[in-house]
């Protein structure tokens, strides 16, 4: 099966430019698609279960529907260009100084390679997902009111680190395929997480069960043996007892996480628990952003310059969370690499 086709065609049909205009034989290939590609990439096996397709199609509906809306977002490319830095709220936020956005270009080794090409260096630019990490503090700092300057006031900072470009491609339309692609495979790679996590621990207990074993024979061997006549015989006794309890209760659980991975049916279940409900796992949601150039969050009514912006954010799984943006990166602010190797030496 060509795992790559099944994802450009599904990526296609949500994020592709006429994505939202499926009709009732593009919707059923669709989910089919979906289906087959979620199959693929977690556990084949699981086709050797009957109507297997049937089971999985309401889940799969419903992570459709969901990465639709999700295609749906705007997200205007951002121009990364030095110049641009004064004039952009959301490029002046997101780099300290405007010359740490040719830096940026010049690190990106994904981009650089993009440029390798003869063709690509021909067309002049292109465009990319830029991911960023994005930290909130608490902090006390100065607040101009009116004539007054307050000082010791609660002030939230907030900054953007660990800059990377992802996917690389000629038009904007293939980034954002790009971008489909990211968040369906995650999805995949969440369902199969569960049931690797759930491995692990049967692993995890498997061993635990054997070394209570041989503990409790060693314990047992103990009073029957010459031992006996020395070591205090009680003491050895209810050890036994504390060990045959938590014997009991890993082989309990052992044989219940075995169970629960084991079996075909399980396994479909897993990938239903994930895909029944994608916003719980995946989401990508939009909100309005007001700073100051020192990155200071200032209210709605608050005076003064600040940058206004609206900043999407990408949540998956748990605790993995990046500000992201479409960019257009023009090949005339890459610095030579020589230049970049130049850069990066002042911080080592």
């Amino acid at each position: 099966m060509d795992l790559s086709a099944l994802f450009d065609r599904v990526a296609s049909s949500l994020f592709g430019r006429d994505a939202p205009n499926a009709g009732d034989a593009e919707e059923q290939q669709l989910v089919a698609d979906m289906t087959e590609l979620v199959v693929e990439t977690v556990d084949p096996r699981l086709r050797l279960q009957p109507r297997y397709a049937d089971k999985l199609e309401g889940s799969m509906r419903r992570t459709i529907a969901y990465l639709r809306e999700a295609g749906r977002q705007p997200m205007e490319p951002l121009v990364l260009a030095r110049a641009a830095w004064s004039g952009d709220p959301r490029l002046n936020a997101f780099f300290a100084a405007a010359d740490d956005v040719p830096a940026f270009l010049g690190r990106s080794k994904e981009l650089r390679a993009y440029f390798a090409t003869a063709s690509h260096r021909e067309s002049g630019e292109a465009y990319a997902l830029l991911a960023m990490k994005k930290e909130e503090r608490s902090v006390l700092g100065n607040r101009q009111d009116g004539d007054r300057v307050l000082h010791d006031v609660p002030l939230v900072t907030v900054s953007f680190s660990g800059h990377r470009l992802f996917a690389p491609s000629a038009t904007f339309e293939e980034a954002r395929l790009e971008v489909g692609r990211i968040l369906i495979r995650r999805l995949a790679q969440l369902a199969l997480k569960r049931i690797v996590d759930l491995d692990m621990k049967a692993t995890g207990l498997g061993e635990r069960k054997a070394w209570l074993a041989a503990r409790l024979r060693l314990v047992k061997l103990a009073i029957d043996g010459a031992s006996g006549l020395l070591e205090d015989t009680a003491a050895n006794r209810a050890q036994i007892v504390s060990l045959e309890r938590e014997l009991a209760q890993t082989v309990h659980d052992f044989i219940e996480t075995k169970a629960s991975i084991a079996t075909l049916e399980r396994i479909r279940e897993h990938i239903e628990t994930v895909f029944d409900d994608p916003g719980s796992h995946l989401r990508l949601r939009r909100s309005a952003m007001r700073l100051s150039r020192m990155g200071v969050r200032l209210a709605e009514d608050e005076p003064g310059p600040a940058n206004a912006f609206v900043l999407s954010e990408l949540t998956i799984g748990e605790g993995v969370s990046a500000a992201i943006a479409a960019v257009r990166c023009p090949f005339a602010e890459m610095p030579p690499e020589t230049d970049a190797l130049a850069h990066a030496e002042r911080y080592i």
